[in-house]
């Protein structure tokens, strides 16, 4: 009876998209149900949007399906290859092709993610699990995004005019 949170914030470390799943699921099967529900909201008036300027993610995420999804929608991917894949392309020489672009001075607002994680754990009842249900767990966990959502200080974008 194990589960595994999937989400995606933003730069302040907000829950952007919350998926749960088993805790038996990879985290590279679930990406396009995460960015399928993800909304990047504006500043100022309009609808949020669905394409974020890049994403930030662990050696898990790192597959040429995921990749090449992240590339039609015009998403800059900033993921780490993992070491058998590193391995496997040098192995087959100028058949392995060259190495994925990867920003190492970006990659290091990941811990973003991980506080995100942090924020929503402080929740007892997200920290461990006692609802059978999983439904009930998946509100809890929406629950909790949205407090954290309610405590982040309003950005008011005429505030910066002085």
């Amino acid at each position: 009876m194990t589960t595994k949170i999937h989400l995606a914030c933003d730069g302040r470390g907000l829950p952007l998209a919350v998926v749960v799943t088993p805790g038996n699921v990879n985290d590279s099967t679930v990406f396009d149900t995460v960015m399928d529900e993800l909304r990047v909201p504006r500043g100022g008036a309009g609808r949020p949007r669905r394409r974020p300027d890049a994403v930030i993610a662990d050696k898990a995420y790192s597959s040429r399906a995921i990749r090449r999804v992240l590339r039609r929608r015009g998403i800059r991917a900033v993921i780490p290859e993992r070491a058998d894949q590193k391995a496997n392309r040098l192995r087959r020489g100028k058949a392995g092709g060259r190495p994925p672009a990867f920003d190492r001075e970006l990659y290091k607002a990941r811990n973003v993610v991980e506080r995100c994680f942090n924020r929503l754990k402080q929740f007892r009842a997200i920290a461990t699990r006692f609802d059978k249900l999983a439904a009930r767990y998946k509100a809890g966990v929406h629950l909790a995004a949205l407090i954290l959502w309610l405590r982040e200080p309003a950005q008011d974008p005429l505030s910066d005019r002085t």
